[in-house]
């Protein structure tokens, strides 16, 4: 079976869906979560570079057609330094700037 591919939103490099991070905005609720639920997906490379750009320039929000709270850029900083604690939950509201 062919994989799925996706397009990172901060470089545009093209390749398999298991190799980059997914943020989604879940329907119908609006929150933003990583790496699970149905609604409007984002893929970023588990890069420092790319989250950088990302937040810099705002390409996740504008690909999720909403405010990312600073808490889902925080969460993908700790996972690149491998430093997220897994207690700490994943799910984050929209606007919200409260650490969960």
């Amino acid at each position: 079976m062919k994989p799925n591919y996706r397009r990172c939103v901060s470089c545009r490099r093209v390749a398999p869906k298991a190799d980059f991070w997914r943020v989604v905005r879940v329907y119908p609720g609006g929150e933003v979560r990583l790496g699970e639920g149905m609604g409007r997906s984002a893929y970023l490379c588990p890069t420092q570079d790319c989250l950088r750009a990302a937040q810099r320039k705002n390409r996740l929000g504008r690909a999720l057609r909403a405010k990312v709270p600073d808490n889902v850029y925080k969460t993908l900083g700790q996972w690149l330094e491998g430093r997220y604690d897994e207690n700490m939950g994943l799910d984050f509201e929209i606007g919200s700037c409260a650490d969960p």
